[in-house]
């Protein structure tokens, strides 16, 4: 009663609900799994720090000033001659001509963190390969005399790059043919299931034997082989989407408005069958890194002067007494699986319409 009579009393109103999409209240569920999230930091953060591998490692400085003049070996390696040396080839920045050169004084370079390439070795390094980690080589140095760090990096550059091309173009493929199976259904869906037992039916790993004998192994071409046979797991998943949102109201009501079947598609069907492709996505991802280092270690991949994890595991096989090759290989490789594991875990729960 004194509440209404007081005129200094005013009830506060409640606050107002902004209503979210449904992309909105996934991206919320999303952000309240910590494990989820801070994996996926953690691997963009990688992913950024292995793309710009060149400017990490790298056994040719950035910016170098020698004698007045302005050098960027990174992008242009001089020859010798230029710094007054007598050999025509690209310069040794470990040779120790360069080294003294370098010591006078104006003349300076600013290095990488890592002075090493993948490929690079040093030659006037006194340790026989493989030698064990030290000041010069931080995680020691593999059979032929290569930086293992520099390996490393530039390894997981390769498979995580690699797993990314696969697994676009699988989703794509996946997508296109679910999608004509699932909306047109009838002979089409038909056809192409037939088509999709027989072609599942293939064994795949003959094939990859055969072409690697007969091409020269390539990245493009491991893409473009895993690639026939990458998108039939998630075809079946969108199939199944677009069968049932097919038959649901507003495709109906949409149709019964003139729109054609590329407009249905792209504008409702696509956007409401994208919660298995997204939510499959990161394990996809896990695939695609252990087909392409399971090749590697098989020695049906790329090619040597490539690094690539499933060499190195292949290196640390062969030297099972140097346990600075593969210890380390095996750690960033199950660091992988397991981020990209948990960001798909965290996206499945975030897309389960069922948690609020």
């Amino acid at each position: 009663m004194s509440a209404v009579l007081d005129p200094t009393f005013s009830e506060a109103a409640p606050p107002a609900v902004v209503p979210m999409s449904p992309n909105q209240r996934a991206w919320a569920r999303f952000r309240r799994n910590r494990l989820g999230l801070v994996s996926l930091w953690l691997f963009l953060v990688l992913l950024v720090l292995a793309t710009g591998a060149e400017l990490l490692s790298n056994d040719r400085p950035i910016v170098a000033r020698i004698d007045g003049q302005w050098l960027a070996p990174m992008f242009s390696n001089p020859a010798e001659t230029v710094l007054g040396g007598d050999y025509t080839t690209p310069t040794d920045w470990k040779d120790p001509f360069v080294t003294e050169l370098l010591a006078q004084p104006g003349n300076w370079a600013f290095v990488t963190v890592n002075p090493h390439s993948a490929n690079s070795v040093d030659y006037f390094n006194p340790a026989l390969p493989p030698s064990p980690p030290s000041a010069a080589n931080w995680l020691g140095t593999d059979s032929k005399g290569r930086d293992m760090l520099a390996r490393l990096l530039y390894g997981f550059r390769v498979s995580i790059w690699f797993a990314l091309a696969l697994t676009v173009t699988g989703t794509l493929i996946g997508i296109f043919a679910g999608a004509l199976q699932g909306y047109f259904g009838g002979r089409i869906d038909l056809f192409l299931q037939r088509f999709v037992e027989i072609w599942g039916a293939v064994p795949e790993l003959y094939l990859l034997i055969i072409f690697a004998s007969i091409f020269e192994p390539s990245l493009l071409l491991l893409l473009i082989l895993l690639s026939l046979w990458g998108w039939m797991g998630l075809s079946d998943y969108v199939r199944a989407e677009f069968l049932r949102n097919r038959g649901l109201e507003y495709v109906k009501a949409a149709r019964a408005l003139g729109l054609s079947n590329a407009q249905i598609i792209w504008r409702h069907v696509l956007p409401n069958s994208m919660t298995p492709v997204i939510t499959f996505l990161p394990f996809r991802m896990s695939g695609a890194i252990l087909a392409l280092t399971s090749l590697d270690f098989l020695g049906l991949g790329v090619p040597n002067t490539v690094p690539s994890l499933g060499e190195l595991l292949k290196l640390g096989k062969d030297n099972l007494d140097a346990w600075w090759i593969i210890v380390p290989t095996f750690l960033v490789l199950v660091l992988t699986m397991l981020l990209l594991t948990f960001i798909g875990d965290a996206l499945r729960d975030a897309f389960d319409t069922r948690k609020s």
